[in-house]
């Protein structure tokens, strides 16, 4: 479960680790910091205990299997994995792939819900399920297997009131958005360099 709330704080300032605080190396083709990162993706995850720990327990185990998966090969070669780019490359060249197919998925369901909160935060109006819908049908959905489809449409139909989600983020509403910015910012921009990374030939197995 996610850290109890301070008072006057958010949920995302409870995270142990930020998509803001990951360092991405722009002199080294935008390397991203194993570590950091995995450990910001881990952190993503309680969010899904707010939106409803039944209902987005897929999506939840999903990332944090993958996340599992990329923290046991930088374990084997921590040497060889300082960044995610590095730590694919050189799993692709002992002829193995759980890693990088781990990066592809968490990728994707990264990809998926920055952008549900991202459009959700930019339309007022707009209900949480309308939001996570949409992410879904351009992320996720087309990969998925029609046995997989339906389990995920459930989850995005049983998105509690967007007034009851951003409540539990914090008591201050402007608070909660002026936190949630940044770090949506931050998960856009590695996502699009993570995304550019496992599309290329370099990450094909």
């Amino acid at each position: 479960m996610s850290a109890a709330i301070p008072p006057g704080g958010t949920l995302v300032s409870t995270f142990k680790a930020s998509f803001v605080d990951v360092p991405i190396d722009a002199d080294n083709g935008n390397a991203i910091g194993t570590t950091q990162f995995l450990d910001a993706a881990e952190s993503l995850t309680t969010m899904f205990d707010v939106l409803g720990a039944v209902t987005f327990a897929p999506v939840k185990n999903d990332i944090l299997g993958n996340v599992k998966k990329l923290r046991e090969r930088q374990l084997a070669a921590p040497a060889e994995s300082e960044n995610i780019q590095d730590l694919c490359r050189n799993e692709l060249k002992t002829k193995k792939h759980t890693a990088t197919e781990g990066l592809l998925w968490l990728v994707r369901g990264l990809e998926f819900t920055c952008i549900a909160l991202s459009q959700n935060l930019a339309k007022p109006s707009e209900e949480l399920a309308d939001s996570f819908r949409g992410a879904y049908s351009n992320t996720l959905k087309p990969h998925h297997s029609f046995l997989v489809k339906p389990v995920f449409s459930a989850a995005m139909s049983a998105c509690p009131y967007r007034k009851d989600f951003y409540g539990k983020l914090g008591s201050d509403t402007d608070k909660v958005e002026a936190d949630l910015r940044p770090w949506l910012a931050a998960l856009d921009k590695i996502v699009g360099i993570l995304k550019g990374f496992v599309e290329s030939k370099e990450a094909k197995w």
